[in-house]
């Protein structure tokens, strides 16, 4: 049996750990994650105390618990993990005894982070055991011959858990799905979703009601078009990427007898379709949200209503939840309204196709686009002088041929058609929230409703983020533990044009509280808004169907009694950890086929920058593509070299050459694995020889 590290036991169900006590490498990256405790108790010297919060767990078995900013992270050794997992949201007791640091261990699991583990079914002897891909995954999962489902040696399968009672001994599962054979695309992209409770395909019954509500859409739009306020008469068209299939949002524009303009955003009213009770809305609400994977995406709705029924294409009637403003050219509201709408769109833009017609001033709709350009930037402008944060982060887009194989990897370019529509949906989200606060009682909360907020910052990680900025040359300032936001937007604004732009622009998103729903509202720190919620992607996000819903029934003039009030916050918080799942599987999505790119070019030199520095290495990221991958301290063999933790600079013994976030480095490709997700590079000198 292949063994990845060394192992504690001859026994196959044992991974990549052993039961000695080890310490972990600190590393300073840009991107290092933190976890945050749900709740703590103050420790006292030979004391004990409880703690909820998330685990981290190494593929050694070791987990680590923070508890609490400026503290260091618990440690709780294998012994102690009681079938806990990474990521998982666990009940521990601390312990902290004179002159020893606190331990930990876990006396519950909460919630499991994960709902099964994908990975190759190998065989020893006559046991078969599932080696996931999963590297935190730090024990491998015994499968009875009865539950293989089929599935032979060698592999790529999804495995749920069923029997774990034991932490001395493996856990038992079952397969749920034959993926086919690892590295296959479909294979692992497939795993990649399932692992996060994201499926492609849909129960029956979901489908089922599907396809009746396809059936019986003719009559319904008859019979539903006279009590909506009707919008078909006005000019109307999406705005897109070039490769979307479902259009949640459209924009109309109608230039009124003194001068103002009244702009409609029509966002797909799923909520008239996908009702209360049904299993359509069960299994949205199971999923939470779209996926979107680097080839495929995995919708939260199925295709019937997705990518027709909801979808707001062109030359068709489509119904609608709107908001609807009269702006003058400064982008001032002067008048507002919200319902149900119907609209017909006269056409489906693409952003560079809408770009284009913006740039030569020629091509359908160009004033319509030109006035909506002006105002969204006036818009802009005006959210910045509030304080918003320009936190809008590079991506990259894959060209895959037909096997899935990425061919190209290029930096999506951002242009005006992108920030007209992000402009005119915030502004849709902001007055949607700020009309439902304003409507409650005086003096009382007696509305509930979904917020998406954005706290203060954490003034641990902000501390962190203002030396590795000064370490850069960047001059900022704290203030009651926070860098202002004017300092920020200008180191920000400053970084168009230079290689260290999506360091720090991760550093500083890094910094920041992480955006989730809620149904109290603190505000959104990161745009400026004292209320904010999702309004404009139902087809995608379950909260936005539940936005609607509960705007739906306060335009009706009904009341939410406090005795269902817990149902939203159930919703938020399910939403929000959906959500968190979603990202996961699309960065590891990313991160494949980032490896699989550079997997055909090893050997290739490319132009790298810094990301971040730790004692086993350096991390680099290459310009173009974003790939980023580890130059190994053991490959920089023209000294020895230290880790200044203080400074972040990596320092050469005898000949003080020094590495840092931002240094501009040349690259080789020493080696890719897609199934670690990881890229080794070398460093190249000037003169192209090898410094390893």
């Amino acid at each position: 049996m292949k063994k990845r590290k060394k192992q504690h036991s001859d026994s196959p169900l044992h991974r990549n750990h052993n039961h000695k006590k080890h310490t972990t490498n600190k590393k300073i990256h840009s991107h290092s994650p933190r976890s945050t405790p749900h709740s703590t108790r103050s420790q006292e010297s030979g004391a004990k105390s409880s703690f909820e919060g998330i685990i981290s767990v190494s593929g050694k078995g070791t987990g680590y618990l923070r508890i609490g900013a400026g503290k260091d992270d618990v440690e709780v050794s294998f012994e102690n993990l009681n079938t806990a997992l990474n990521g998982d949201i666990v009940k521990a007791e601390i312990a902290k005894k004179k002159g020893a640091p606190a331990s930990g261990k876990v006396v519950d699991i909460i919630r499991r982070a994960k709902v099964g583990f994908s990975g190759t079914l190998n065989q020893d002897g006559n046991v078969y055991y599932l080696n996931a891909s999963d590297s935190k995954m730090y024990m491998n999962i015994a499968i009875p011959k009865t539950e293989l489902a089929g599935a032979k040696v060698g592999q790529k399968i999804f495995v749920t858990i069923t029997k774990w009672d034991d932490p001395k001994t493996a856990p038992i599962g079952k397969v749920e799905r034959v993926l086919g054979q690892p590295l296959e695309n479909n294979a692992e992209m497939e795993g990649i979703a399932l692992e996060r409770g994201f499926d492609e395909s849909f129960p029956s019954d979901v489908e089922r009601e599907a396809k009746a509500l396809e059936a019986g859409a003719a009559a319904d739009f008859a019979a539903e078009i006279p009590n909506r306020r009707d919008f078909r008469g006005t000019t109307t068209f999406t705005i897109d990427p070039e490769d979307a299939k479902d259009f949640d949002d459209a924009i109309s524009l109608r230039t009124l007898e003194n001068g103002n303009f009244e702009i409609g955003i029509h966002i797909a009213d799923v909520s008239h379709f996908v009702r209360k009770g049904t299993a359509l809305d069960t299994e949205g609400y199971r999923r939470g949200t779209s996926v979107y994977l680097v080839d495929r995406t995995i919708p939260m709705l199925p295709e019937v209503l997705s990518n027709d029924l909801c979808s707001l294409k062109p030359n068709v009637d489509r119904l609608t939840m709107s908001a609807v403003f009269t702006m003058n050219k400064k982008g001032e509201v002067l008048d507002q309204w919200f319902g149900r709408t119907v609209i017909h769109s006269d056409k489906r833009f693409s952003y560079e196709e809408a770009q284009k017609v913006l740039d030569t001033k020629n091509g359908p709709f160009y004033d319509e686009l030109l006035t909506l350009n002006t105002i969204a930037k006036e818009l802009l402008k005006q959210r910045f002088a509030e304080g918003a944060m320009s936190l809008d982060q590079e991506e990259v887009k894959f060209i895959l041929d037909d096997a899935g194989k990425p061919v190209r990897v290029y930096k999506k370019v951002r242009g005006d058609t992108n920030k007209l529509i992000e402009e005119l949906m915030l502004l849709a989200n902001k007055k949607v929230a700020e009309s439902i606060t304003e409507g409650k009682g005086k003096g009382k909360d007696d509305r509930i409703f979904v917020y998406r907020i954005h706290g203060d910052p954490n003034k641990e990680k902000m501390a962190d983020l203002a030396h590795m900025l000064k370490t850069m040359n960047y001059k900022v300032t704290l203030k009651d533990g926070v860098i202002p936001r004017n300092e920020l937007n200008a180191i920000l604004e400053s970084l168009d044009g230079k290689d260290e732009k999506g360091t720090i622009q991760t550093a500083v998103i890094r910094s920041m509280a992480k955006a989730i729903y809620s149904t109290g509202n603190i505000g959104h720190y990161g745009l400026a808004f004292e209320h904010y919620t999702h309004f404009t992607s139902p087809i995608r996000r379950y909260p936005d169907v539940t936005v609607h819903r509960l705007m739906m029934e306060y335009l009706e003039g009904k009341h939410i009694g406090k005795e269902r009030w817990h149902e939203f916050e159930q919703i938020c918080q399910h939403s929000s950890e959906r959500e968190k799942y979603a990202a996961e599987a699309e960065r590891a999505s990313i991160k494949y086929k980032q490896a699989e790119y550079m997997e055909s070019r090893v050997g290739e030199t490319f132009d790298g920058v810094i990301t971040g520095v730790s004692e086993w290495g350096i991390f680099v990221e290459e310009k173009e593509t974003k790939c980023e991958g580890l130059v190994r301290v053991r490959d920089l063999a023209d000294d020895f070299y230290n880790l200044d933790e203080k400074n972040m600079v990596l320092i050469g013994r005898k000949y003080k050459k020094r590495y840092r976030i931002g240094d501009h480095v040349k690259i080789k490709v020493r080696a890719a694995d897609r199934d670690k997700k990881m890229i080794d590079y070398v460093l190249i000198s000037e003169n192209g020889t090898n410094k390893s």
